[in-house]
């Protein structure tokens, strides 16, 4: 009896008498058959063929111009150039034709080819804290951007690292030539960044009573950069230092060696401009700083629309149908197994 009321003994370690800690609750456990797995193959390969030929469409319905520049027209000579002595300034000029209009907003994309972003030691080359104003990283940048730190006077460098001294500095200007005279395109250059970047993830030091050029006194640009971090925009003082869009948008690491980033959006406010980009000949006058012949690489510009899926990217719409078919055929095999052997309830090893 004492041992029944202070429960000692085995009877202290017993579980008590419930469905739950004596694992009687009901349970339900499903009984494959061909009735109910075939029906189920068969329905997850119409749903994905389904998903893979309307994005497949979705895609296809956008229209998109890659051009790529790195030696078309006169950039030949500005790339011969940079070969004997990069870092020279050099403009070029790129003639090519739209032959269908393209509708509603244009983005203005540059893109890079071989150009590896995705290196853990070049991601790491930079420092988040200076990036946000803070003083103390601005005058003295973080180890990991060494040897991007510091200019050999032992100057703090702003932006320090090795992505923000690679930044892409090549520059456009799109010229429409099919309304008798030369027009050029108008592109919005800034608010294309995402809205955590602009005013979350960069912000300049604070400018109480001083200019951002004094807000970054002591400091010095990045070694391949032709201008200061403060003056990247001279026709607009809220485009520069670390709000300048092309920088944020620059130090947001691409995840392929072949990518490309956002330079500009159609403005569409001003004719013959106001429904889109109007076939004819057209020409871009380019700013040929960027060097790519020591990594082998390629150099582009991409005009395109975009819907709600994003721009012309086949991966997703193929991987549907792709994998649609390996389902259905998987069914297919199922059913001719099931038909030839167990359909008269026959077991197959007899």
């Amino acid at each position: 009896m004492g041992q029944e009321k202070g429960k000692v003994g085995p009877l202290a370690r017993r579980p008590d008498n419930s469905a739950f800690k004596q694992q009687r609750l009901p349970a339900w456990s499903p009984m494959l058959t061909a009735s109910t797995v075939l029906p189920f193959f068969y329905l997850m390969a119409l749903i994905c063929m389904t998903f893979g030929v309307w994005l497949l469409l979705t895609v296809q319905s956008t229209q998109e111009k890659k051009l790529d520049y790195t030696e078309a027209g006169t950039c030949y000579l500005c790339f011969e150039k940079n070969m004997s002595a990069a870092g020279q300034n050099c403009s070029c000029t790129v003639v090519f034709s739209i032959e269908k209009t393209f509708k509603g907003d244009v983005f203005f994309y540059y893109g890079l080819q071989n150009f590896h972003q995705n290196l853990r030691r070049y991601m790491d080359s930079r420092d988040d804290a200076q990036m946000v104003g803070r003083n103390k990283s601005l005058k003295e940048p973080s180890s990991y951007c060494k040897p991007f730190d510091k200019d050999p006077a032992g100057r703090p460098i702003a932006p320090c690292g090795a992505v923000a001294n690679s930044m892409f500095n090549d520059s456009f200007t799109l010229t429409y030539h099919g309304s008798g005279r030369p027009v050029r395109v108008p592109l919005l250059r800034k608010g294309i960044t995402w809205y955590t970047d602009k005013n979350v993830k960069f912000r300049n030091p604070k400018t109480v009573n001083v200019t951002l050029a004094q807000a970054f006194e002591g400091t010095v640009k990045p070694l391949y950069w032709q201008k200061p971090v403060y003056d990247l925009d001279p026709s607009d003082p809220n485009n520069n230092g670390f709000l300048n869009d092309d920088l944020i948008i620059w130090m947001r690491e691409a995840a392929f060696p072949n990518f490309k980033k956002l330079y500009g959006v159609l403005n569409r406010a001003q004719k013959p401009f106001t429904r889109g980009l109007p076939a004819g000949e057209y020409s871009i006058d380019i700013s040929y700083n960027f060097p790519v012949q020591y990594f082998q690489g390629r150099k582009e510009v991409v005009l395109t629309t975009l819907t709600w899926f994003g721009g012309q990217n086949h991966f997703l719409p193929i991987a549907y149908l792709v994998t649609s078919s390996l389902i259905l055929l998987t069914a297919v095999i199922l059913t001719v197994v099931w038909m030839k052997f167990g359909k008269n309830g026959k077991n197959m090893e007899e």
